[in-house]
């Protein structure tokens, strides 16, 4: 049957919308997507990546396994746009108001990174353990590693970006915006490696105390 005609085998054999449990409702794509998802954060906080396998995932969700197999091309795949699933759950979750000046909101934006936002199911060190545990991977895959390329590129704009407007307030003193950008995204990351890897529960506290005390008083202009 050609596409034309009747739409792509893959269609044809499995639709788009996936039925529940045998039941009538049925959930569109875009939120099949996101069941998978939170079936492989489940997953993978269970077995861990070396460990996961499909059939884990599948066991995890009330859809089929089966629409794991229409939806992605095996593990690396889903693994692939699982990665990417949580980096914009993170980028998408910065709420900063408008009208804040750029001190409050370079905090607001450290403080999203070391304690993270508020998620219904699963906490922010939950889904930090995965996402920490799909880093450590990426130094023997290269499509991996340049996803985490870009987002921490991003989240180190974003500082940078901050920086930089402060200094054109006059808020903060003259300085190398580009390197006290690199300088914070660096300590989020040694501070939520250190309590993941070493589980000093303390380290993203004591973290955000030195920032306050050695990054941010050092920002501010006292001319």
């Amino acid at each position: 049957m050609s596409e034309s005609q009747g739409g792509s085998a893959k269609e044809s054999a499995e639709s788009p919308s996936e039925n529940v449990d045998g039941g009538d409702e049925t959930v569109s794509s875009k939120d099949t997507k996101e069941v998978i998802m939170e079936a492989t954060f489940r997953a993978l906080s269970k077995h861990g990546y070396k460990d996961l396998r499909m059939r884990d995932i599948g066991e995890e969700m009330d859809l089929t396994r089966q629409v794991i197999h229409y939806h992605f091309d095996g593990k690396y795949d889903l693994m692939s746009s699982f990665l990417e699933h949580i980096i914009d759950q993170y980028e998408g979750s910065v709420v900063v108001d408008g009208d804040a000046d750029p001190r409050t909101e370079l905090r607001a934006r450290v403080d999203q990174c070391l304690f993270g936002p508020e998620f219904e199911e699963f906490s922010h060190w939950d889904r930090m353990k995965v996402y920490h545990e799909l880093y450590t991977q990426a130094q023997n895959d290269g499509d991996h590693r340049e996803v985490f390329n870009e987002h921490y590129d991003r989240l180190r704009g974003s500082i940078v970006e901050v920086v930089e407007e402060g200094i054109e307030e006059g808020v903060f003193r003259d300085v190398d915006a580009e390197r006290m950008g690199q300088l914070v995204t660096d300590v989020i990351h040694a501070a939520r490696g250190r309590r993941i890897s070493l589980g000093h529960e303390d380290a993203p506290e004591e973290a955000r105390k030195a920032m306050d005390e050695f990054i941010f008083e050092s920002l501010e202009r006292t001319e």
